[in-house]
């Protein structure tokens, strides 16, 4: 996995995050874009680093929310981080599981953000509408999951691995 690329791919994230899908809402929800390409990453790479980018992530996205320095970062690395885990005991994934992964994380992580947010004491993450809106995000991250999935594994992946698939042995 290179650096610059993956410096890349975060700023890119982060900007889309802040700036585009707020205009792109679904039932007047944004998906946690962080989360999702912390899950592809997690998915290819393995559970150490889809933790620490979805952690850098989440650190940038909080610079943007009035929410304490770092819950985001804190729920989404846990969440990449069991994703990570749970995938390298699978052998093959089906089609159908990408957006289904991409589902299960972004409603892990948004239960994990909603519940560490309540020990915290923060304000507006309590009641029916935070629950309704971590449901709405996650099928929204469904969504995207595939797209994000395709776009991390031609942009991270060496190219050599890439180019494995092409030579006959």
């Amino acid at each position: 996995m290179r650096i610059g690329r993956v410096t890349a791919l975060l700023v890119v994230t982060v900007v889309l995050q802040v700036a585009f899908f707020p205009h792109m809402r679904l039932a007047g929800r944004v998906p946690d874009l962080g989360l999702v390409l912390a899950v592809a990453v997690a998915f290819d790479h393995g559970p150490e680093a889809g933790a620490i980018v979805v952690f850098l992530a989440g650190l940038a996205y909080d610079l943007f929310l009035s929410t304490p320095l770092g819950l985001t970062a804190l729920a989404y690395a846990l969440t990449a981080y069991a994703v990570g885990v749970l995938q390298g005991g699978m052998l093959r994934a089906p089609r159908w599981f990408t957006p289904m992964i991409g589902f299960m994380a972004g409603l892990a992580g948004g239960l994990l953000f909603v519940g560490i947010g309540l020990l915290a004491g923060v304000d507006g993450v309590h009641g029916n509408r935070a629950f309704a809106t971590v449901g709405i995000a996650a099928v929204y991250d469904g969504l995207l999951a595939p797209f994000v999935l395709i776009l991390v594994a031609a942009l991270l992946r060496d190219p050599r691995e890439r180019l494995a698939g092409w030579v006959r042995r």
